[in-house]
């Protein structure tokens, strides 16, 4: 990969992005970081993986959840919480969950939040309206988010690290619902596949649209045009908090290091390539048709590299 940028980028050099383009894209961004930091965030998305998994594996089966199931998987969060609280370790993993988040002053509440929505999934599929989609987002989505926007703020100091000088939660919240937005239409039929929901009903009830018709969609590959018009409105919502994360974006860059605002670029450029590439109106919404190919990535990665600038710091 080269770059025309001459400013000093050597940490986005020394990434070899043909090996990595099919992760996660707040990991393909995290690769820009130091190592240790990079680390840190392999730690805390590993746990917040595994509490998400618990759940939508157990949903990917089919059946319905027992209230003994629900009430059982319930506990195992809640005492895993209960151990990180008392910094009091049930395994070697969460042992080194917790050395990372104290050595980085990473707050616990974006777990507890995480597990509450969580919760929320063991007993629901999908929400009854946006509102209750925005109360769901804020651990499913905001949560993870805020602790990479935690990780690119922080200030070492005296062995340790100082916190962000912003709030967390706040630089996160937009962009990640416009990546949680081009999210659910991205994998729309990978999830109804899978048995999994994530459209609000009123938003559905809009279009007079039910969920054996999302299945049955899925399954096809023929969208109906009440489809469409459900994308197209999932699209108008993506794009307002586009422009909202587009302004947080902006405004936090002058707080960062060069690395971890070019890793802000990357998480927008990448959400921004897939929103783009999604067609309400000729689109057939396969997984094949709405992720952009490793080739399309990399090469928008080289274009953010190229064309970007440090902000001098505040």
């Amino acid at each position: 990969m080269t770059f025309d940028n001459k400013q000093s980028l050597d940490f986005a050099r020394e990434i070899d992005f043909s090996k990595i383009l099919t992760n996660p894209i707040l990991d393909i961004a995290a690769r820009f970081w130091d190592s240790e930091r990079y680390a840190a965030f392999r730690v805390c998305y590993r746990s917040m993986r595994r509490i998400d998994d618990l759940v939508d594996d157990r949903k990917e089966q089919g059946e319905p959840i027992t209230p003994e199931e629900s009430t059982q998987m319930q506990q195992l969060m809640q005492d895993w919480l209960d151990a990180a609280r008392a910094k009091a370790p049930g395994d070697d993993f969460q042992a080194e969950f917790l050395r990372t988040t104290n050595h980085f002053r990473i707050p616990l509440w974006p777990w507890e939040r995480l597990c509450k929505a969580m919760i929320y999934d063991l007993s629901h599929n999908g929400y009854r309206n946006f509102r209750g989609f925005l109360r769901y987002a804020e651990g499913a989505a905001i949560s993870p988010a805020s602790v990479f926007m935690h990780l690119c703020g922080v200030t070492p100091k005296d062995g340790t690290f100082e916190p962000p000088s912003y709030d967390i939660r706040k630089g996160a919240r937009d962009l990640a619902l416009f990546s949680y937005l081009v999210h659910i239409v991205r994998d729309f039929q990978k999830d109804h596949l899978r048995g999994l929901n994530y459209f609000a009903d009123d938003l559905l009830a809009e279009q007079s649209l039910h969920l054996p018709e999302l299945a049955d969609i899925a399954h096809t590959g023929r969208p109906t045009q009440a489809f469409r018009l459900l994308i197209r409105r999932y699209m108008q919502l993506a794009e307002y908090y586009r422009q909202r994360a587009r302004a947080t974006v902006d405004r936090l860059l002058p707080l960062l290091e060069p690395r971890y605002q070019l890793s802000l670029e990357i998480i927008y450029g990448l959400y921004l390539l897939t929103y783009q590439q999604i067609e309400p109106n000729r689109g057939r919404f396969s997984s094949k048709d709405t992720n952009a190919s490793p080739e399309r990535l990399q090469l928008r990665i080289e274009q953010i590299v190229s064309s970007f600038i440090p902000h001098p710091r505040q």
